[in-house]
C-alpha cells in the first residue's frame, strides 16, 4: 500500500486550502510548483446520458410510502461513514439497509432528506461527496481523494442515476442543525449528523422511523425477488465449487473451503453476505462457527452456510451439509433425513395466509418426534413441544426474513413478524437443525459431534412457495449423486 502525502482527518472536515502530512511521510511537503503542476493539464471526464440504475423506479415508490406515512416531518436518513479497521486503514465500506433501499446509492457519507413541502408530500434530496476538489489539491493530497480510492460521481451524474437532486454533504450538518420543524432519523450510522439533530429528535420518534423501515421491506418488489434470485444462483455455483475442491480441503482446512466461496462471491456479487460458516466435523454443532480453522477430515460432516451478496446488497442464506467423502455414514443419513423430513414439513408450511410461525412448529414437531422416536426424550411429543425439550438439540428458530440484511426486517414489530401472516413476496429462510454436541453425554456416543442444518430461501407465492434455491439438491442420496457428478 502506498505510503505518501495523506491527511489524518476526512475531506469533509478538512481546511478548503491546507491538507495535513501523515507523519513519518517521505515528502517533507509540496511545492508552489509541484501545486501548480497538479492543478492543470487533467481532461474533462463527466459523464453524460447516463441511464438511470435498475431500481431507480422502485426507489422513488419506497420514498413516496415513506413520504405519506410520515407527513409534514423531516426525515433524515444516512449511509454512514468509513470505520477505521487499524491506523489509517478502513474496513471495506457497506451502506446502511435503509439508506441503499430509499436510494440505491451505496457510497459512504451520503444522506437521503425528505423535506416537507408544506403540503402532503416531500422533496427528496441526497447529499453526497461531490468530486475532489482539483483546485486545492486534494484529489492528490487527501487519503479520500479521487487518485488514493478512485474517482466518485459528481452531483450531476449521481442526480442522472439516482433520479434523486444532489447536493453537496459538506453543508448538510450546519444546515440540518439550524432547521426548525420535526425531524425523524435513521440512527447508529452517522455522529455527524446526529450531533447536529441532538435537540430536534427522540428516541421514541426516531425508532417508529426505523421500524416503518424494517417493516416495509417484508414483501419484496420485482427488482428485489429478481436480486434475491441472483444471489441465490450465484450461491449455488459456490457450494460447487467447494464441492469440486474438498481434496484440497482435507490437506489444508477449513480456511480453503472459505477461500473458495469467497472467490465466487467477489467475482459474481459484491461480497458474501454474511461470514461464511465452514464448520466441519464437531465444529457443525457451533451455530455461527466463522473462525474456520479447523481440520477437513474424510469420513467428518461438512456443514457449509454461505450466501453471495449482489451488488445491489441483496443476499442468499443457504445451507448444505454434505459427507466430505462423498457417502455419509449410517448414523450420519439417520440424523440427516430426520433433518430433511423437518424441512419438508416446514417448506409445506410456507403459503400466502399462514401465520409465519406456522412452518417452525411444522419443523419442530418432526424433529421432536424424531427425537422421542430415538429415546433421547420422554414423550408424548405433545409435551416435548410444550416444555421446548427439543431445544437442547434445535437450539434455534427455523427460519428468518431474508433481504438485504441476511436477518431483514429486524426492527419490525413483534405483531407484524413472528406474530404476522405470510403474504406474497415475503422472502424467508427455513433452516432446521439437530446437533449433538461433542460432550453430551446424554445421548449415545455415535451422535455426538454430528451437526446438521438444511437451509433453504423461499419465496411466498400467490399460491403456495417457491424455493429459490432449488437448485442444491437436499434428499441425501440426491447429494451424494450431485456430489459424485461434481467430482468426477
Amino acid at each position: 500500500m502506498a505510503d505518501e502525502l495523506t491527511p489524518e482527518t476526512p475531506e469533509e472536515e478538512q481546511p478548503k486550502k491546507t491538507h495535513k502530512q501523515r507523519k513519518n511521510g517521505l515528502y517533507p511537503g509540496v511545492s508552489d510548483e509541484l501545486a501548480e503542476n497538479m492543478r492543470t493539464g487533467w481532461a474533462d471526464t463527466e459523464l453524460h446520458g447516463l441511464e438511470p440504475i435498475a431500481q431507480a423506479a422502485h426507489t422513488a415508490a419506497r420514498r413516496a410510502a415513506l413520504s405519506e406515512r410520515f407527513p409534514g416531518e423531516r426525515l433524515v436518513v444516512p449511509a454512514g461513514r468509513l470505520k477505521t479497521r487499524s491506523n489509517d486503514t478502513e474496513y471495506p465500506f457497506r451502506a446502511s439497509t435503509e439508506y441503499a433501499y430509499l436510494t440505491g446509492d451505496q457510497t459512504e457519507n451520503g444522506v437521503l432528506v425528505l423535506e416537507p413541502t408544506g403540503g402532503a408530500g416531500h422533496t427528496a434530496t441526497i447529499y453526497l461527496l461531490p468530486r475532489s476538489d482539483r483546485e486545492n489539491g486534494e484529489f492528490w493530497l487527501s487519503g479520500q481523494g479521487e487518485l488514493w480510492v478512485g474517482r466518485r460521481h459528481s452531483l450531476a451524474e449521481a442526480e442522472q442515476l439516482l433520479g434523486i437532486p444532489a447536493q453537496d454533504v459538506r453543508e448538510l450538518a450546519e444546515a440540518l442543525a439550524e432547521a426548525e420543524g420535526p425531524v425523524r432519523a435513521v440512527r447508529g450510522h452517522d455522529a455527524v449528523i446526529e450531533s447536529a439533530l441532538t435537540d430536534k429528535v427522540t428516541k421514541e420518534r426516531d425508532e417508529e422511523l426505523r421500524v416503518y423501515l424494517s417493516e416495509a421491506r417484508a414483501v419484496k418488489d420485482a427488482f428485489e425477488i429478481g436480486e434475491l434470485q441472483k444471489a441465490v444462483d450465484s450461491t449455488v455455483r459456490g457450494f460447487e465449487d467447494v464441492v469440486k475442491v474438498l481434496d484440497k480441503a482435507e490437506a489444508t482446512s477449513e480456511r480453503y473451503i472459505e477461500g473458495t466461496f469467497f472467490l465466487r462471491a467477489r467475482v459474481e456479487g459484491n461480497d458474501v453476505g454474511y461470514g461464511s460458516i465452514c464448520a466441519a466435523g464437531s465444529h457443525a454443532c457451533t451455530l455461527h462457527w466463522v473462525r474456520n480453522d479447523g481440520d477437513v477430515r474424510s469420513g467428518d460432516l461438512l456443514l457449509l452456510d454461505a450466501g453471495v451478496e449482489t451488488h445491489s446488497l441483496y443476499t442468499a442464506d443457504v445451507t448444505r451439509t454434505l459427507p466430505i467423502n462423498g457417502t455419509y455414514t449410517d448414523i450420519q443419513r439417520k440424523i440427516y433425513d430426520a433433518v430433511y423430513e423437518s424441512q419438508e414439513a416446514g417448506i409445506a408450511a410456507v403459503k400466502p395466509g399462514a401465520k409465519f410461525r406456522d412452518f417452525h412448529d411444522a419443523s419442530q414437531h418432526v424433529l421432536a418426534e424424531k427425537l422421542v422416536e430415538w429415546g433421547l426424550l420422554e414423550g408424548p411429543v405433545e409435551r416435548v413441544l410444550e416444555l421446548g425439550l427439543q431445544r437442547r438439540w434445535t437450539l434455534h428458530g427455523t427460519g428468518h426474513m431474508l433481504g438485504m440484511d441476511v436477518h431483514d426486517c429486524a426492527a419490525a414489530r413483534t405483531e407484524a413478524y413472528v406474530d404476522g401472516t405470510l403474504e406474497p413476496g415475503m422472502c424467508l429462510t427455513v433452516e432446521p437443525g439437530l446437533y449433538f454436541q461433542a460432550d453430551d453425554l446424554t445421548v449415545p456416543e455415535e451422535y455426538r459431534g454430528i451437526g446438521v442444518r438444511i437451509e433453504d430461501d423461499i419465496l411466498v407465492t400467490e399460491d403456495g412457495n417457491r424455493n429459490l434455491s432449488a437448485g442444491l439438491p437436499r434428499a441425501s442420496t440426491e447429494v451424494e449423486a450431485w456430489m459424485a457428478r461434481l467430482k468426477g
